[in-house]
């Protein structure tokens, strides 16, 4: 299976101990916020605020911290002005990386973005340099269940295709139809995915041997433990061996 998404099981694992130190639902906030200011604060015509919304109550986030981050974005409450930053770049081993970050000083992203890149044998490049090797796509990662029944639900609803490997099962969507198919799969019993989000799957991977597979997941993890990082996408692809060594 991809990198990206084993990426997906490793951050499930580790995601209690980013929710209690409230990584998660600052990243949350800011999606939220961010997602109401630039297309209203009403989720119903606005897929992207829906899109944040739905996966923040999915972490339990309380209706009323939803509330006024939707306020704040929409213009009904002071808060930090934050924007939208792209980094591409390369990891260990020639992955290909996607750095997208949400930030209210954008001197002190691109600081610590090439920093972690050059800590761990990669470096930052120009954008544009990567990004042709992602496609845009809606991703519903499930740990267990029929798959069968996930396949014919997820079909059925109008995903594009329904991924499987290890009993962990992927279901790719058009961007468009992210919502419409994660609604659909609620309401047919599968809930609780490991992840749910619209992003850069890639074309192609790059298969990883010990040393740079552990750079990499190294790498991957500041990354997303930075605060103004909001999602990262790459190509890398680990063998399972590899996956066991590393734990």
């Amino acid at each position: 299976m991809a990198g990206h998404s084993k990426w997906a099981n490793i951050k499930h694992r580790k995601g209690a101990q980013d929710a209690k130190r409230g990584k998660i639902f600052t990243k949350l906030i800011r999606e939220v916020t961010v997602s109401a200011r630039s297309g209203g604060g009403d989720p119903e015509f606005n897929p992207r605020l829906r899109a944040a919304i739905a996966t923040a109550r999915a972490q339990n986030m309380p209706k009323d911290t939803i509330d006024k981050a939707v306020k704040r974005g929409a213009g009904g409450l002071d808060g930090a002005d934050y924007q939208e930053a792209r980094f591409e770049g390369y990891g260990p081993g020639g992955v290909a990386v996607i750095v997208d970050t949400l930030t209210d000083n954008n001197n002190r992203t691109v600081a610590d973005v090439r920093y972690l890149f050059n800590k761990y044998g990669g470096n930052l490049g120009t954008s544009g340099c990567v990004a042709y090797l992602f496609d845009q796509k809606g991703q519903i990662v499930f740990e267990g269940g029929d798959e069968d029944s996930l396949m014919e639900a997820a079909l059925a609803a109008g995903a594009e295709d329904v991924r499987s490997e290890d009993g962990t099962f992927e279901v790719i969507t058009d961007p468009a139809d992210f919502n419409k198919v994660r609604e659909a799969l609620a309401q047919a019993g599968f809930q609780n995915p490991l992840s749910a989000q619209v992003t850069m799957i890639p074309q192609n991977t790059v298969t990883l041997d010990e040393k740079k597979a552990e750079s990499m997941l190294k790498l991957m993890d500041l990354l997303e433990d930075n605060d103004d990082v909001q999602k990262v996408h790459a190509n890398f692809d680990i063998p399972d061996e590899v996956m066991e060594r590393l734990g």
